[in-house]
């Protein structure tokens, strides 16, 4: 592609060279940088994409992008025949989002993307609008936290939101592949980084907003901001549907041109819906005034399973089929997932990493509890993440388990028993001595096992559908669910 259709629509401030040439493809690592590419410099939290720009001019990058401020084209200036052409931009990040939709011919225009923003639900609520579109005949496309697909075929996933080029590739293969529609989760760094800027949504759903990500936010009015730029930047076309029983909600589509749906369980709604039976196996719900019965349990999975309804129906499915194929899906990997032993002991393996998500799962599994049974949860914090949450999600835990075990969960570069001391921070001396620290995942799983009694519900919480631990930047292979299966033989 030649870069002067390449920067169209493009918001650059200056360009030293002529854009005539042809550009072979599109890259932000220089250590990928080949002859005829655009290098995209981008600042970031560890590194710094402008010291390679000498690099990627070096490997014949064609044409490079920088951001205004950090960098100068002349200083890059070589003595050889042929320089690179240099883009200046306001913001790398953004403009990136611009280049990867031109790049790929817009392809989020050519099927109908559907985001979800918010703390909790993102994963579930995604996959099960996948599946249920699937149910109903469709070829679809996936990206979420667990994993990407484009209909059966699974395709590897390293953050909630992909880089802005990753996106548009794979909605351009999804859209070769014939799928109409999209799902994505859209995580707060992803708005605040502009990784979906150039994206074309034909709607956006919003959950709910917690305590979380404050390590990179720094305050809540500021992750807040982030959760309702998603809706802000929504055409006229397309919906935004809320959940209106959270208090933020209203909050996000104070400014949207978007068409305005409200979700709810509590109060009334465009769409609602209502427990009637809750058990360990599941919960019969009236939704938009017809019953329904799901192997999810818990209130949180009642608002995720109405805000997929909701979107259905918005996207023209079918209320009778939306209903049958919805009630046949089953449950999603780490999300409350279950694994059942013997001495009647049910654990229960959930992704809940952040106060209210952790709550969410306890209160639900405290409620379903039959008299004499027990409750116990094992618990961590990652580490190089929102320090804050730590103590208040031991109290949380403290608050509904009989037992708690306190452990590391994925410590990165911190060290694990200074995470378990700030988690205890948040208890009083007589609390703590009620529970038990050990730092060594598995071995706390096994210890919560052998001291279960029958009866009773295990949660391990915090890595939900991961298979591996992180430790000073080494990913070793850890998979809780496995662990557990192994155990309750």
């Amino acid at each position: 592609m030649q870069l002067t259709q390449l920067i169209k629509n493009l918001p650059y401030k200056a360009i030293t060279g002529s854009p005539s040439c042809d550009i072979s493809e599109i890259c932000f690592d220089s250590r990928k940088v080949t002859a005829g590419c655009l290098f995209v410099a981008l600042p970031g939290t560890q590194t710094d994409g402008h010291r390679f720009i000498r690099q990627a001019a070096q490997q014949g990058a064609a044409a490079v992008v920088f951001q205004e401020g950090l960098a100068t084209a002349g200083e890059y200036l070589g003595e050889n025949p042929v320089n690179p052409v240099f883009i200046e931009v306001e913001d790398s990040h953004r403009a990136l989002g611009c280049l990867a939709g031109n790049f790929y011919g817009h392809p989020s225009s050519r099927l109908q993307l559907v985001g979800i923003t918010g703390t909790n639900g993102k994963t579930t609520t995604v996959t099960l609008l996948f599946r249920l579109f699937r149910a109903l005949g469709y070829s679809c496309g996936l990206l979420s936290t667990i994993a990407n697909y484009i209909d059966d075929n699974e395709l590897e996933t390293t953050h909630t939101t992909p880089d802005a080029l990753t996106i548009n590739r794979l909605l351009s293969q999804m859209c070769d592949s014939g799928c109409t529609y999209c799902f994505m989760e859209v995580s707060s760094h992803a708005i605040a980084q502009g990784r979906i800027g150039s994206l074309n949504f034909a709607g956006g759903i919003f959950s709910n907003l917690t305590h979380d990500h404050l390590d990179y936010h720094k305050t809540f009015a500021e992750y807040l901001r982030a959760k309702k730029k998603f809706f802000d930047d929504l055409s006229s076309d397309a919906f935004a549907l809320v959940n209106s029983d959270d208090k933020n909600g209203p909050v996000m589509i104070q400014n949207t041109n978007a068409r305005k749906v409200t979700y709810a369980c509590k109060r009334m709604a465009d769409y609602n819906a209502r427990i009637l039976e809750h058990s360990v196996d599941g919960m019969l719900l009236l939704i938009d005034g017809a019953e329904m019965w799901s192997p999810f349990i818990g209130a949180h999975n009642a608002y995720n399973l109405l805000a997929v309804y909701s979107c259905a129906r918005l996207l023209g499915a079918d209320r009778e089929e939306c209903l049958k194929a919805l009630s046949s899906l089953g449950t999603v990997r780490g999300r409350m997932e279950y694994v059942r032993g013997g001495n009647d002991l049910t654990a229960v393996v959930d992704y809940s990493h952040t106060p209210d998500a952790l709550e969410n799962a306890l209160k639900t599994l405290r409620e379903i509890l039959k008299p004499g049974q027990e409750l116990l949860c094992v618990v961590g914090c990652g580490g190089n993440r929102d320090r804050t949450k730590r103590p208040e999600m031991a109290r949380i835990a403290d608050q509904y388990a009989h037992l708690c075990v306190f452990t590391s969960d994925n410590p990165r570069f911190e060290d694990p028993d200074e995470i378990i001391r700030e988690m205890m921070s948040g208890l009083t001396q007589e609390q703590q001595k009620k529970h038990l620290c050990i730092t060594n995942r598995a071995e706390a799983i096994k210890t919560a096992i052998k001291l279960a009694r029958p009866g009773s519900v295990i949660l391990v919480a915090g890595k939900g559908h991961e298979t591996y631990q992180d430790v000073k930047g080494v990913k070793s292979h850890f998979d809780d669910k496995e662990i557990i299966t192994e155990l309750l033989k």
